[in-house]
């Protein structure tokens, strides 16, 4: 069930990861930007509750255009509050203009994944090791914290 959240201004995206599902982050990764333009990626690294790192950088076009197809997948994918369901202890949370997301979002619907959603389960993981790698690959720069 989508969260009753304003939404992001004029277009604009947020895809965040952060390991793990609950409690304080260790790592996360942050994209902001417009569909159609090049985005901004941050990565941040936790030493406790605070950030011992980051990284940030400018992701191309072509490529923003990719994790927002992937992402929309996530659309109507059940979600948990208090479990991770799909058992990758990563929260991803997904805001744009026409929905807005996340797997530890409260839906009662949702109870725990059966096997039927195994397919659920593989391209949650999916979408999870290419916003990894997206920040891998385009968060180069060291920002101060």
């Amino acid at each position: 069930m989508p969260r009753a959240v304003a939404p992001p201004p004029s277009g604009e995206f947020t895809v965040r990861l952060t390991k793990p599902f609950s409690g304080p982050p260790k790592h996360t990764v942050e994209v902001i930007g417009e569909p159609n333009r090049s985005a901004s990626v941050r990565v941040s690294q936790y030493n406790g509750h605070h950030k011992s790192t980051e990284k940030d950088g400018d992701m191309p076009h072509d490529d923003v255009q990719e994790l927002l197809r992937l992402v929309s997948e996530l659309r109507g994918f059940p979600s948990n509050h208090t479990d991770d369901v799909y058992g990758q202890d990563a929260k991803v949370e997904f805001d744009t203009f026409e929905i807005q997301w996340s797997n530890a979002d409260d839906d009662p619907s949702a109870g725990s994944i059966s096997e039927l959603a195994f397919e659920q389960k593989d391209d949650f993981k999916r979408i999870v090791q290419s916003i990894e790698a997206l920040g891998r690959a385009f968060a180069k720069r060291d920002v101060a914290i």
